[in-house]
């Protein structure tokens, strides 16, 4: 029913035994040390699951994922082929795991949808709406674009189902669009420099008349709409098929912002998206998995004289959690807050876990 792959044992090992099998200088493999040691000795794959979910189920490094599919960079764009049923057995006796066929799913398990489709590396539903939004532009990037010019009735303020008359569309055949108005720039905490903008999402339209000008409805609000705003096709969505890997090379970083600009404690916890100052000319890229450490703060020591530099500490930084890259643009990132211990902040550092 899942095609060949399914009929057949596709063992997943640690990449220390690749190194090893070529002849390649390597730690001593960790074999079963890898795995937790209250792993379980198989897991049947559910609708819902992840593959950072079922990662976690065997091993505390989630991000090890290509490792157990002894995969390198270049073949890990669509690695998981992993489905509802499938069943991962954990051989403790060689230290890897394997998927061996597919199990019946129980009939009280709700499938909504097809399990034909291979599981996503993170749960989808909290990163679709950042797929295409937010953007980062550079400066006077939306200059050109359309631009709401009127409102029916004279509003000031644009609600859900009201309509608009947006300027510069010309003969476009997009029918759906984004709202965007441009946002603060995103400023390089180590340099200083401005890495770009942040275009602020603030709903979405549909054009219901063609022409110059052309009329839209507003389909959704996030935030105030009104005149001045800027429209951008909004395009297919992105599908987030990378699973989930460590860098190539050594990143270090840090959190210019949390998306939204929530500050407040708790409400920057797993689930949150934040913008980093690394990105693509980094050697960042789609699944990329960061550690994130709580950024030390400077304090005094009251024994010392004081202004005197001895007085003055950096305290180490603190290990947090995990972040998931899931929007990579040349120099900016946008990810996904996987897990951590502490409120992320501003400032904090990221890098190769």
């Amino acid at each position: 029913m899942y095609g060949q792959l399914r009929k057949c044992i596709t063992t997943l090992a640690f990449v220390a035994g690749s190194l090893a099998s070529a002849g390649v200088a390597a730690q001593a493999p960790e074999t079963s040390g890898a795995f937790k040691p209250d792993a379980p000795d198989r897991y049947v794959v559910v609708p819902g699951d992840t593959l950072w979910g079922i990662a976690q189920h065997f091993t505390n490094s989630p991000w090890r994922w290509p490792e157990l599919w002894d995969l390198n960079k270049d073949q890990i764009k669509n690695p998981h082929r992993i489905y509802p049923g499938n069943v991962i057995v954990l051989d403790r006796l060689h230290g890897r795991l394997t998927i061996s066929g597919t199990e019946a799913l129980h009939p009280r398990v709700r499938v909504l949808g097809s399990t034909d489709a291979p599981i996503p590396s993170i749960p989808a539903s909290m990163i679709e709406p950042f797929l295409s939004q937010p953007l980062v532009i550079e400066p006077g990037g939306l200059d050109n674009a359309p631009t709401i010019v009127a409102t029916q009735q004279d509003r000031v303020i644009l609600e859900a189902g009201n309509s608009a008359y947006v300027r510069g569309m010309g003969g476009s055949k997009e029918n759906t669009w984004n709202v965007y108005r441009t946002g603060g720039p995103l400023v390089d905490p180590e340099t200083n420099r401005t890495l770009g903008y942040e275009a602020i999402f603030l709903g979405t339209a549909q054009v219901t008349r063609p022409g110059e000008p052309t009329t839209v409805r507003l389909a959704s609000v996030k935030q105030e709409v009104g005149v001045g705003d800027k429209l951008i096709a909004a395009g297919a969505p992105q599908s987030v098929n990378y699973a989930p890997h460590s860098p190539s090379v050594f990143i270090k970083g840090r959190v210019m912002s949390i998306y939204g600009g929530v500050q407040r404690v708790g409400e920057t916890g797993t689930g949150s998206i934040v913008t980093i100052n690394r990105g693509k000319s980094d050697g960042i890229d789609v699944g990329t998995v960061l550690a994130v450490y709580t950024h030390g703060q400077t304090v005094t020591d009251t024994s010392k004289p004081k202004g005197s530099p001895e007085a003055i500490i950096r305290l180490p930084d603190e290990p947090n959690g995990h972040v998931f890259v899931f929007r990579v643009f040349d120099r900016v990132s946008y990810a996904l807050v996987m897990r951590i211990v502490r409120p992320v902040q501003q400032l904090d550092v990221v890098q190769t876990p």
